[in-house]
């Protein structure tokens, strides 16, 4: 059981989130609050492993709440602003959600969220295990830049084939590798070290939450990738121009 809070000045909001909540029996409902103040106060008092935050709340935004926290919970943005993603993304938060809400996709951010504590679970006894000298699980190691690295799961070292793997996802302090095998291998270690980690001519970052295999990209429209396998990936403005100009412009056919 994971104990949540709603963070929303709009009662209607609140009142969507809990009936979607009472769905959900893994989460517990422990507070309600109508603006940032009230869940930093909260907070001192009590901590919560989930937040459902808006972001565009009087006297305390969501955004600026998680930078007031010291060590803040899983924090999931919903907001009716989708140009707060790239922010809320800055942030870690696990998910960004626009309104108006759906049950389908709130369903996806809470399982993101419980897979993440989960994992943070394992963290924490791997911890435990190596202090004690055993062997901790879940650790990556050192990828090579050739055509394969190996992650560290349960049972020992796992090769992974470079031209295997789609797209990478962040899960904050955790990456999800997606295999064309459709296998997922969840690793202790952020995207902004993979991506130092990775080799630059197979691996684009294309999202604050997404680096894409090149060797898979099909298409890149104008606010997504298409990937072989017909996923689409969001592509960020931020990522947008150095695609353009670091992968596209090198191989595009021009009219002379």
């Amino acid at each position: 059981m994971y104990t949540c809070l709603i963070a929303d000045d709009h009662v209607v909001e609140r009142d969507l989130i809990k009936i979607f909540l009472e769905k959900i029996p893994s989460l517990k409902l422990v507070a309600e609050c109508s603006n940032g103040l009230e869940v930093s106060g909260f907070l001192q008092q009590q901590q919560v492993d989930i937040v459902f935050s808006d972001v565009d709340m009087p006297g305390l935004s969501g955004t600026d709440l998680v930078k007031a926290l010291k060590n803040p919970p899983v924090f999931i943005f919903i907001s009716s602003f989708p140009e707060y993603a790239a922010e809320g993304y800055n942030l870690d938060a696990i998910d960004f959600m626009s309104k108006p809400l759906r049950f389908d996709r709130f369903l996806k951010g809470v399982n993101k969220a419980v897979e993440y504590l989960e994992l943070k679970k394992k963290l924490t006894n791997a911890a435990l295990q190596q202090a004690s000298g055993a062997i901790p699980e879940g650790l990556v190691q050192e990828g090579n830049a050739g055509e394969f690295f190996f992650i560290k799961d349960n049972k020992g070292y796992l090769k992974i084939r470079e031209e295997d793997v789609l797209y990478i996802e962040s899960m904050g302090d955790f990456s999800r590798i997606h295999t064309v095998q459709q296998k997922t291998h969840m690793i202790l270690v952020s995207l902004k070290n993979l991506e130092l980690q990775l080799n630059t001519g197979k691996f684009f970052r294309v999202h604050k939450q997404y680096i894409i295999n090149l060797q898979h990209l099909v298409a890149v429209l104008q606010n997504d990738v298409v990937l072989t396998n017909d996923q689409d990936i969001p592509l960020s403005n931020s990522y947008k121009a150095a695609i353009q100009e670091q992968v596209i412009q090198k191989v595009l056919l021009k009219r002379f």
